[in-house]
């Protein structure tokens, strides 16, 4: 399965309802979990975002599904980044011409 990291801000809404937080998160991993995927690491953050997710699924469009669907309960802005393993990395770099 492909690596992501999804990184996270709450809105207006998702800090007003800090205190749910929790269980949106939970509401998160079983969204992972019906797309065939799933959210290995979890980080409460400081700095720039709020949160930090490192996740796995099978592809771009599984990943895609979740982060819209979480996206749309209207508590989280998401930006999801595909990630590379160290040995992926010296594949890459080994391909190259």
């Amino acid at each position: 399965m492909a690596t992501y990291i999804v990184l996270i801000n709450w809105t207006q809404q998702g800090i007003e309802n800090v205190k749910d937080s929790p269980d949106r998160l939970d509401q998160a991993k079983a969204a992972f979990q019906a797309a065939g995927a799933e959210l290995k690491k979890f980080y409460l953050v400081t700095g720039r975002y709020d949160m930090v997710v490192v996740a796995e699924a099978p592809d771009d469009e599984a990943v895609a599904k979740v982060a819209l669907a979480i996206g749309s309960g209207g508590s989280v802005r998401t930006e999801t980044l595909r990630a590379f393993t160290e040995e992926e990395y010296r594949d890459i770099i080994a391909a190259l011409p």
